[in-house]
């Protein structure tokens, strides 16, 4: 059986292996859309503004090449975005060199000291669904071990009405019930509506948007 050290570093590898085979062609990632996530652009202008001051400091979660760390910078943010490959982080610097200090390698799972308990807001799309369902306990803690005390962390991705078997994935997106549960685990609870929607892939992948901040 391979171990913790072993499977972090098999997916380090993966990711990187992504960024580094594309060779500076984007449409080669399978998951870069050349423009912000619509979900989060919808939150930052209808929900962020009342919820997260100006200048917050927010953590973007496996950044890749920087789109939606850039929207948020837009908006007045403080924002570190972060991914595991190298050059993801690389690429993302050259499309914005105004804010290459903005972009930082490193792991979710064994981030920097500094960020523990930094950041406002820590911003998680599309990342826990790519980790299998044994290592999505781990991801959350990781991802709440970021937030100050009155932080919240905004969750957007795939949701599903049954559970995916390991097998079945990747993606292994949770469903409404699995992702309540294993932030509450960690000390989280939703600040304000679940929201699963439809989003405008060809055809449509069912999602979901939530806000989570610890208990009071």
């Amino acid at each position: 059986m391979a171990t913790t050290t072993e499977l972090l570093t098999t997916s380090i590898d993966y990711f990187e292996s992504i960024y580094a085979e594309a060779a500076g062609d984007p449409d080669r990632i399978p998951w870069a859309h050349r423009g912000p996530n619509p979900a989060l652009v919808n939150w930052l202008n209808a929900v962020a503004p009342s919820l997260v001051r100006c200048g917050a400091r927010v953590a973007m979660v496996g950044c890749g090449l920087g789109e939606d760390a850039r929207e948020v910078m837009s908006r007045g943010y403080e924002v570190t975005g972060f991914d595991c490959s190298p050059t993801a982080i690389k690429w993302a610097r050259s499309l914005d060199p105004d804010h290459v200090e903005g972009y930082v390698q490193a792991d979710l799972f064994n981030p920097p000291p500094r960020w523990a308990h930094r950041f406002d807001l820590v911003v998680e799309i599309n990342n826990i669904e790519s980790l299998s369902p044994d290592r999505v306990g781990d991801a959350v803690r990781a991802l709440e071990n970021l937030l100050t005390p009155h932080g919240r962390l905004l969750v957007i991705g795939r949701v599903t009405d049954t559970p995916v078997p390991v097998a079945g994935g990747p993606p292994w997106p949770l469903t409404e019930a699995e992702l309540l549960q294993t932030t509450a685990d960690v000390g989280l609870i939703p600040d304000g509506p679940v929201c699963s929607f439809l989003d405008d892939e060809d055809p449509p992948v069912r999602r979901i948007r939530a806000v989570f901040g610890r208990r009071s």
